[in-house]
């Protein structure tokens, strides 16, 4: 069965280098259709082929970044997810240390206020503001650190909005305004806007163009 396997990705690997070779594709989909001309394969597993070899050295691809996997487990593994598994570790690390780490832990209750500050203030703004707009900021800008500026500003006033609306629904509730409820509620709220993100970014780049191939290759 292993052997099999090998032979099939030795074989798709040859392939693909040949027909950049001999047809010198101007993108990722028009080499998936020469491929799938020649070998019998599923386009998700040609395309994810494709993203491997480019890792490896064997081809070049224009214009980073890499062709977006089409599937989302995949995806999630890539460094443009990068941002995603940040959001949620630091949800998480900051959620811990609330229940874990007393207040008269010195000086590691210091961390505690400092993961505490960016979990109320910006994470559940951040994942939201993600949500809605998962590749480009409201208002076009000429520049990625003025995206970046613009994403933090929205995520600080969103996460106002949050807290707010999340401490009146708590008011309501058996629980009331206790930290650990809002902690926990916070916590929900952000994995689960980061993770509608995620979706919708994966989604989104799914219908962007497809980077283009240059005819060059280390492989044989």
């Amino acid at each position: 069965m292993s052997k099999n396997h090998s032979e099939t990705e030795e074989k798709l690997t040859q392939t693909i280098l040949r027909l950049i070779k001999e047809h010198n594709p101007t993108d990722t989909n028009q080499l998936i259709t020469l491929v799938i001309g020649e070998l019998p394969l599923p386009r998700e597993k040609i395309t994810d082929h494709i993203i491997q070899l480019e890792n490896e050295g064997k081809i070049t691809l224009k214009q980073q970044p890499q062709p977006t996997p089409p599937n989302l487990s995949t995806y999630i593994k890539t460094k443009n997810a990068l941002w995603y598994w940040t959001t949620i570790t630091l949800a998480a690390v900051s959620t811990i240390m609330v229940f874990m780490v007393p207040e008269n832990a010195y000086p590691i209750i210091y961390a505690r206020y400092l993961l505490g500050t960016i979990f109320v203030w910006i994470l559940p703004g951040y994942s939201f503001i993600k949500a809605l707009f998962p590749t480009k900021v409201p208002v076009p800008t000429n520049s990625n650190e003025l995206d970046l500026a613009e994403r933090v500003a929205l995520s600080i006033g969103m996460s106002l909005v949050l807290v707010i609306i999340n401490g009146f629904i708590l008011n309501y509730t058996p629980f009331g305004i206790r930290t650990n409820y809002v902690t926990l509620s916070l916590f929900t709220l952000t994995i689960t806007f980061a993770t509608a993100a995620i979706i919708r970014e994966h989604e989104t780049k799914l219908k962007e163009n497809q980077p283009h191939i240059q005819n060059t290759s280390n492989g044989k």
